[in-house]
C-alpha cells in the first residue's frame, strides 16, 4: 500500500464478501481499516437486539466471552481474507491461547478491535487481537487458524 492510497475498509456487504461467517454468528458490522497481511481494524455495535442477551442474562445482560472471542477472530481473519487468493474461503480455528477478559461488556457498548497477522504459511495464520470500550481494555488474545483449503495442498497424500 503506498503513502497516499486509503486504508481498505468495508461495510458489512464487503466483510460478506470477504469472510463466511453469517448471521447469527457475523459479529462485526465495520472493518474499519485493513493493511493486508499485517493487520486489520474493526468495530462491533452491541445492541440490546442481539440473540444472546436475553439468556446472557436477563437481569444483567452483557457479552458472553466467547462472543468477544468470535468478534477477535473475525477481526483477525479480515487481516488475510481481504487479499484476493484467499478471498471467501472458509477458516478454521486450530488454537485460542492467552484469552483475557478485562471489563464487561453490555448493550450500548461499541467494542474496538485491533488485530495483527505475524505469520501466515501454507494455510496457518498465527496471529493476535486485542479489544476497548470508550478506551479501556475489553478483552484479547493470540489466535491459530487455518485455512483448509490452503493448508490441504501441504498435507502428505495418503
Amino acid at each position: 500500500m503506498s503513502d497516499n492510497s486509503a486504508p481498505l475498509a468495508f461495510d458489512i456487504n464487503g466483510i460478506i464478501r470477504h469472510q463466511r461467517n453469517r448471521y447469527p454468528v457475523l459479529l462485526i458490522d465495520r472493518v474499519t481499516a485493513v493493511d493486508p497481511g499485517k493487520s486489520a481494524s474493526a468495530v462491533k455495535c452491541f445492541t440490546y437486539n442481539e440473540w444472546f442477551f436475553p439468556g446472557h442474562f436477563d437481569d444483567e445482560p452483557n457479552v458472553p466471552g466467547f462472543i468477544q472471542i468470535e468478534s477477535l477472530t473475525q477481526t483477525f481473519i479480515m487481516s488475510f481474507l481481504c487479499m484476493g487468493e484467499y478471498c471467501g474461503m472458509k477458516t478454521n480455528f486450530v488454537s485460542v491461547n492467552n484469552v483475557k477478559f478485562k471489563r464487561k461488556i453490555i448493550p450500548g457498548d461499541v467494542l474496538k478491535i485491533e488485530a495483527t497477522l505475524k505469520s501466515f504459511k501454507r494455510g496457518l495464520a498465527i496471529g493476535s487481537a486485542e479489544s476497548w470500550v470508550e478506551g479501556e481494555a475489553a478483552c484479547s488474545g493470540d489466535f491459530v487458524v487455518a485455512v483448509p483449503d490452503i493448508l490441504n495442498r501441504y498435507k502428505p497424500k495418503a
